[in-house]
């Protein structure tokens, strides 16, 4: 085991089970690049201040670039037998630059270092995933695009119950990750509204730092007002894990659509060989596995954010080290999603949509029967009548094994004197589509519309990103 920074207060060694126990470089080592960063950017802040000279500030920055250098190139491994990231970061600098090494820590506590690592690690996790959304996004419109004319029936309570197009359908689920979007920039907001860096190990120092220059430096835009609330704030993990469960919770919705839709009950779509599985007994089975484990994974990240929510209601101010446990968690919630998003979405560019199949089940489901109802009350027959009136028609369709469509108009006219030749037109499923003109509808025109107000979005989302 490396030495411990904090060993001069202890006259007996750890028990090594306690320092396995204790340890989180395992999973806290990927916040390396970031620690060294706030690392830079105090010592920076210390010589500027006069707390460390200009000779000591040079050799820490040149150390911490070689250090970052030789992980790259792999000259270097993190020493698994570190405590942590940062004293691996600090002991691997002593070492090269001998005392300077030692004064870099002067001002701060791992307490508020570790609150400046997470934030500016999840800070570009977000970035990350943002940028895989918006790929999503992108293909759903492209998708969406290329079916607007493409009926199909729209479900409440999964029974078939209104036309729609495939392409309505899709942009029902980018307008989900739209929000998604935004939530993952408003979180991303406020996690750069305060930097932790300065707060010490609770209470400030004596030292005279300079917060607003290293926040600045930082790219936040204030330091955090409370010393203790610096250190002990973890709201950006559970915002960040609220965001990544909530964007989770709609690509769950969106696969369970995808296998009910490629299922041959339903038969809408086609998935690509390449994002399916086969059984090892049926030589049919095509199996939608990516869908199904994104509903799996869905719950895992409920999880992380209930074990983020959890570890935080009872704990008392300032830093306790309950909170080592919010790494794991929320490193766990961000590589779930991005690895869902990186594999739905080419999955979804690369299927097969079937609109004959849809058509027919928009013609078997009976949708149109609200058209004709309308149709009735637009020729002067009061709204329930005409529903009720509807109701037997499709009654005695069902028991005739036909469809409302297939009515000959003698077999209308004997329901009602007020069927036309029009009725026709008014039941046709792609006019009833088209019909619904109103603002987010299923028509053509809406819901081309409706891909154009989500490219602008992304459009302005790449150019604040750019």
């Amino acid at each position: 085991m490396a030495e411990q920074l904090w060993k001069g207060r202890f006259s007996k060694a750890v028990d090594s089970r306690v320092n396995d126990f204790n340890s989180s470089i395992r999973f806290d080592q990927r916040m390396i690049a970031q620690d060294m960063r706030g690392s830079g950017v105090h010592a920076a802040m210390l010589a500027k201040q006069g707390i460390i000279s200009e000779k000591d500030c040079e050799d820490i920055l040149s150390g911490l670039a070689s250090i970052a250098d030789d992980l790259a190139s792999g000259a270097l491994e993190i020493d698994p037998n570190a405590e942590d990231v940062h004293t691996f970061v600090e002991q691997t600098l002593t070492a090269r630059i001998g005392d300077a090494g030692k004064r870099l820590h002067t001002g701060r506590s791992r307490n508020d270092q570790v609150a400046l690592d997470i934030r500016l690690t999840l800070r570009d996790y977000s970035h990350t995933l943002q940028a895989y959304i918006v790929e999503l996004i992108k293909v759903i419109c492209r998708k969406a695009a290329e079916n607007t004319t493409a009926v199909m029936p729209g479900y409440t309570h999964l029974q078939r119950a209104q036309p729609i197009t495939f392409g309505h359908a899709l942009m029902a689920y980018a307008s989900m990750l739209l929000r998604d979007l935004q939530r993952f920039e408003d979180a991303t907001a406020r996690m750069d509204a305060q930097c932790p860096l300065g707060s010490g190990a609770l209470a400030g120092t004596t030292y005279p730092l300079d917060r607003q220059f290293t926040a600045e430096k930082l790219g936040f835009a204030a330091p955090c007002a409370n010393s203790l609330d610096g250190v002990s704030d973890r709201d950006f993990c559970i915002e960040l894990a609220n965001a990544i469960s909530i964007c989770m919770m709609h690509l769950s919705r969106l696969s369970e659509e995808i296998i009910l839709w490629c299922s041959w009950e339903f038969k809408f779509i086609e998935l690509d060989d390449a994002f399916t599985t086969g059984s090892s007994i049926m030589p049919q089975k095509k199996n939608p596995d990516v869908t199904e484990l994104i509903r799996g994974k869905t719950g895992r990240v409920y999880g992380d954010l209930n074990t983020l929510l959890v570890m935080m209601k009872g704990i008392p101010l300032a830093y306790n080290k309950d909170m080592q446990e919010d790494k794991e968690a929320i490193f766990d919630a961000v590589d779930t999603l991005e690895l869902c998003l990186k594999t739905v979405t080419p999955m979804l560019d690369t299927m097969k949509t079937l609109p004959a199949n849809m058509r027919r089940a928009a013609a078997k489901g009976f949708i149109n029967a609200t058209d004709c109802a309308d149709y009735l009350t637009k020729k002067g027959m009061p709204f329930r009548d005409a529903y009720k009136l509807t109701g037997c028609m499709v009654s005695d369709c069902i028991a005739k094994d036909k469809t409302l469509e297939e009515l000959t108009l003698d077999e209308f006219k004997g329901y009602s004197a007020l069927f036309e030749n029009d009725i026709y037109d008014a039941i046709d499923l792609i006019k009833c589509c088209e019909g619904r003109t109103s603002y987010g509808g299923p028509s053509e025109a809406s819901v081309n519309n409706q891909i154009r107000l989500a490219m602008d979005q992304l459009a302005a989302w790449e150019a604040n990103n750019a």
